[in-house]
């Protein structure tokens, strides 16, 4: 069992910058593969995109790539989400979310733990 709690959400200007962090609780943080997606209202959730359980492989959405980074710190149970250029079109309820394998890593269905997400508001 996983528990995932993001935060780092908040109201920002367009062109700025932001760090969302989801702190993971059990310690087998580290054999999980790590997503984080966003809901904007009204649309459907998304992937944003994803880190391997040893944070040697990456993935994108081409939406973000350029200007987001994410990364991990498994002695902390943490996941990062740096998001740098920020647009209006990014705002959105970012979640993260846990997997136990590093496949499919854009299909939402194949998560199998969720947070309950923060609020990013970026403004024009």
């Amino acid at each position: 069992q996983v528990q995932l709690v993001e935060s780092g959400g908040g109201l920002v200007q367009a062109g700025g910058s932001l760090r969302l962090s989801c702190a993971a609780s059990g310690r087998t943080f580290s054999s999980y593969a790590m997503g984080w997606f966003r809901q904007a209202p009204g649309k459907e959730r998304e992937f944003v995109a994803a880190i391997s359980w040893s944070g040697g492989s990456t993935y994108y959405a081409d939406s973000v790539k350029g200007r987001f980074t994410i990364s991990r710190h498994n002695a902390k149970n943490t996941v990062y989400l740096q998001m740098n250029s920020l647009k209006p079109e990014d705002t959105a309820v970012y979640y993260c979310a846990a997997k136990r394998t590093y496949s499919s890593i854009y299909y939402i269905k194949t998560y199998d733990y969720w947070g309950q997400g923060t609020q990013v508001t970026v403004s024009s």
